[in-house]
């Protein structure tokens, strides 16, 4: 089988794909996922995208016919009343036949959990190699790196770790948290919703005003803490070098059309990758065939950054808007009393009924212009008119000149509508006859045999070649299954002591019987990465102090860490215990340099209003402020704040409080 069969991918790549229920699962299977993250019906971090056993197991079932894994999101923090539930989840799931659970908690490792494979969630915020270290030698057999890695972060992760151990996974695709995950807390504080139990309300998707210590706007409703989408396209050999070998897709909240779409095109890329570099393989089976051009900029997007990858960039933010912008197609030439004059760029794009349009108003916010009725007054030089389907009066400062973007074009939609690919897993026939009739064998290219056979009278063909024609097309008939011939015909291996008549309806069967075999076979063969063994002794924390960032938050968690060697622990966030101001969020993002602020850049700008320092800067949306600090060393960010008296006094009264030690213990306490 292609399935890796131990902890380490080694020279192996994985396409990681995700998917919001078990339908889309399967979609991102037959567009070449190796593997498919998925949540369960409770403890995801994306807790509006949970799923039953039952879903999940039927799509096990399908990824396991192209030996492709599924990882089930387990990645919340537990109260230790979820202990006891969370334990029998994990045990359905594994009895599901599920590969892996993604997990944040370490009270997790404290229970009684079955032999199943544990990856470390992103929520657990690895970035160190100390970190990583310790994660592989307490059990994890893969790890997911922190998005705001660069190469060099990576490679020393992999040189501090073994690659037949632990696989490092990264995220290549989709929205980014500009936090560093697990390291956010804003959305708990303003409204009792924590992200790190799967509830984030997205408060980096607001705008807010910037203000310096004198209260001078430096920013005016700017969505200062929306980064652009993640997009590695364009390094992913880099990433192969680096010690990367599972390449994850964000996207579990993410409908069937941006799935099939970015699946699709991660999966090309990394065949050609895998077609230079014959060193490496595949995963899992099957080759993939598309009948659309995967084409990443059709889904929505913020437009693409690679974040820190290649060093840190000015221009990861996406502080106009937090949606689609889309991509420019031309401009207004006039504005009638009920359609819009356009005209494009390029003379062979086409608009259709249901597109999507945008523009900035002069406040450079996006405007949405959803078009009712497409209409060409002169198709060759680009002229066209549309119909809205929202009153023109609604469309804020549209007029003539304003460039407009498509963000929805409905033709690519409807193409992903409709079955878009085919998977199928080469194999190799061999026709033979038997004492008492005939027999098929069908091997694919792990060396697995399914193997038919029928008893039937045997006639001497009046035409022979007529007839092995017809045998050899009636063999080849493989268009209703997983299967397809290893390249052309002649890979069906006829072994006759004379050329006999056999009739369609016995090779049809035959054929029939030899895939059904093959397909059990296949199965029975799968086997599932175990569970990696701890280290014994217990490896030792890389710290003996815990403050709550580290988002304990049951006593089984407490236990793990002491037991690890770490003195002092607080308990998280959630628990109530951090009364004034804190970091609600640590992030590498520096608002400070991407408004040309950082001292490294300027010691400050000279406007009107006289010179404007770079520290302090506050925050302001609504009631709710928050002040930024910059801890330069690191080149990382916090946004202080304090939890709000409602959400507090709310908390405390629908979940429990949590107090460890508040000092440091002496030895004889431990």
């Amino acid at each position: 089988m292609s399935n890796p069969g131990s902890s380490g991918l080694l020279n192996g790549l994985e396409l990681l794909a995700p998917a919001r229920d078990a339908s889309i699962g399967i979609e991102a299977i037959n567009h070449g996922a190796d593997a498919v993250y998925i949540g369960g019906p409770a403890f995801g971090a994306r807790a509006g995208a949970g799923n039953s056993v039952a879903e999940i197991a039927r799509l096990v079932l399908h990824a396991h016919r192209f030996d492709a894994r599924i990882f089930v999101a387990f990645n919340t923090i537990l109260r230790d009343d979820e202990l006891e539930p969370a334990r029998k989840l994990a045990w359905q799931l594994f009895d599901a036949g599920v590969d892996a659970l993604i997990i944040q908690d370490m009270g997790l490792l404290e229970i009684d959990l079955p032999p199943i494979a544990l990856h470390a969630s992103t929520q657990t915020d690895i970035r160190t190699p100390e970190k990583a270290l310790f994660l592989q030698d307490v059990g994890f057999s893969q790890i997911v790196l922190a998005r705001e890695l660069d190469l060099q972060h990576i490679q020393a992760i992999r040189a501090a770790t073994d690659p037949g151990r632990c696989t490092l996974e990264f995220f290549v695709h989709g929205a980014l948290c500009v936090a560093y995950s697990g390291q956010c807390y804003i959305s708990h504080a303003h409204t009792g919703r924590s992200a790190n139990r799967g509830e984030c309300s997205q408060a980096c998707r607001l705008p807010y005003q910037v203000v310096d210590d004198r209260g001078r706007f430096v920013a005016h409703d700017k969505h200062v803490l929306s980064m652009k989408d993640n997009n590695q396209s364009a390094n992913l050999a880099a990433l192969v070098d680096a010690g990367i070998r599972s390449f994850k897709i964000e996207g579990r909240y993410k409908d069937m059309g941006y799935v099939k779409n970015t699946t699709a095109h991660y999966r090309q890329l990394l065949d050609a990758l895998l077609e230079q570099r014959p060193e490496l393989v595949k995963t899992s089976s099957g080759n993939t065939r598309f009948t659309f051009t995967p084409d990443p900029q059709q889904n929505f997007n913020r437009e693409f950054t690679d974040y820190f990858v290649q060093g840190r960039k000015a221009d990861i933010g996406a502080f106009d808007s937090p949606k689609n912008p889309g991509h420019p197609i031309g401009y207004v030439t006039r504005v009638n009393a009920d359609s819009v004059e356009l005209e494009l760029d390029d003379t062979g794009q086409m608009l259709s009924n249901g597109d999507g349009l945008c523009y900035y108003d002069l406040q450079q916010e996006l405007q949405g212009l959803a078009i009712n009725r497409a209409q060409a007054m002169d198709a060759a030089k680009g002229l066209w008119r549309v119909f809205p389907k929202d009153a023109l009066a609604d469309l804020k400062d549209l007029r003539k000149g304003v460039q407009v973007n498509r963000n929805r074009d409905i033709n690519w939609t409807r193409q992903l509508e409709k079955t878009s690919s085919e998977r199928r897993i080469a194999v190799w026939m061999r026709f033979d006859e038997t004492a008492q009739g005939f027999a098929l064998s069908l091997t694919d290219a792990s060396g697995i045999t399914g193997l038919a056979r029928v008893d039937t009278d045997k006639q001497v063909a009046r035409n022979p070649a007529q007839a092995t024609d017809n045998l050899r097309y009636n063999l080849a008939k493989l268009g209703n299954t997983i299967y397809e011939l290893a390249t052309a015909v002649e890979h069906i291996a006829i072994t006759l002591s004379q050329v006999w008549f056999v009739p369609t309806s016995v090779v049809n069967a035959l054929r029939r019987a030899a895939v059904d075999d093959l397909e059990h076979k296949r199965l029975a063969a799968y086997t599932r990465v175990p569970r990696a063994v701890a280290l014994e002794p217990p490896a030792t924390y890389p710290e003996d102090t815990l403050s709550y960032l580290a988002n304990v938050y049951n006593h089984k968690a407490r236990d793990f860490y002491a037991r690890h060697g770490v003195r002092l622990i607080a308990a998280a966030y959630e628990s109530l215990e951090e009364e004034g101001e804190v970091s609600l969020m640590i992030t590498r993002h520096c608002v400070r340099f991407s408004l040309s602020l950082c001292p490294k850049q300027a010691k400050g700008i000279t406007g009107v209003q006289g010179t404007v320092k770079a520290e302090p800067l506050t925050l302001i949306n609504g009631k709710d402020k928050l002040t930024l600090r910059f801890d330069c060393k690191p080149c990382e960010m916090h946004v202080m704040g304090r939890m709000r008296k409602s959400v507090a006094q709310n908390s405390a009264t629908q979940s429990q409080t949590i107090r460890f030690y508040r000092t440091r213990p002496t030895q004889s306490t431990q």
